[in-house]
């Protein structure tokens, strides 16, 4: 064998390692990714079982319990999307009507979306970077960064 066709078996082998390398890595994060949406777009732009953060306000007057204990409330953005959340627990110590939140959620098409955290701001001038993208993107950022 001469020694360019040792040199094309070697390149060829590592970059077949390399190759089943980034395809395991993507593999194993396929359930890490979570696709941001505001409420207004959730319905239109995401897919039944899609893990999805929803970045919105709590609607004044629609925090409760349910019978069960879990808190319920509405989200809402200013382009007129309105979603009812469903969350087992405890909310954050910064959960408050007319605050910022993002909620982290399996999306089911419904009335309903049963949370599984929730991320509230920390404070009146934080705000999370994808709803900070999402409100640059239709022009209704206010914010002074």
């Amino acid at each position: 064998m001469r020694r360019r066709s040792q040199r094309l078996i070697v390149i060829g082998a590592v970059g077949a390692m390399l190759a089943l390398a980034v395809g395991l890595i993507l593999f194993g994060l396929r359930d890490s990714i979570v696709s941001f949406y505001a409420p207004s777009d959730l319905v239109a732009q995401a897919s039944p079982g899609e893990r999805v953060r929803i970045g919105g306000l709590v609607e004044d007057g629609s925090v409760g319990r349910a019978a069960d204990g879990a808190l319920l409330f509405t989200v809402f953005d200013n382009q007129g999307g309105r979603l009812r959340i469903r969350y087992q627990g405890e909310p954050p110590s910064l959960f408050r009507v007319n605050s910022g939140i993002v909620i982290e959620a399996v999306y089911q098409p419904g009335e309903t979306l049963t949370a599984t955290s929730l991320l509230a701001r920390h404070d009146e001038n934080y705000v999370p970077r994808e709803v900070e993208e999402a409100l640059k993107e239709r022009g209704e950022w206010r914010g002074d960064r």
